[in-house]
């Protein structure tokens, strides 16, 4: 059985650059949990890490929206819905029949069910 891909969504900009870190850090823990349960975790702010004013920010959100069409499903990080980007990731996985989940142990539970 192939392994599933899950993206990791939720808040990257913060107000100042201490946030950012904050979001990055809470995100790779989502991933690493993701990890631990057998699945592959793309965690975008990880990805891009620190690239903020080399390219427009819709230059990130294309690109993660793309990666949330080629993942199996979504978990998202605590506070997503305070950002525009991961409400727009959730939005499209949605409408692509892509399961969200919002804690590590519904992901835990799909893997087990699949």
């Amino acid at each position: 059985m192939a392994v599933k891909v899950v993206y990791v969504a939720g808040a990257y900009r913060a107000e100042t650059e201490w946030g950012v870190v904050q979001n990055i850090r809470h995100a790779e823990a989502v991933a690493l949990d993701i990890w631990k349960l057998g699945a592959m975790a793309i965690c975008p702010h990880k990805n891009t890490a620190h690239f903020g004013g080399t390219l427009p920010d819709e230059v990130w959100l294309q690109g993660d929206l793309e990666l949330v069409r080629r993942s199996d499903a979504v978990c998202c990080v605590a506070g997503w819905d305070e950002s525009r980007g991961a409400r727009g990731e959730v939005a499209l996985a949605r409408q692509l029949s892509i399961p969200v989940f919002f804690s590590t142990q519904e992901v835990q539970a799909w893997l087990s069910s699949a």
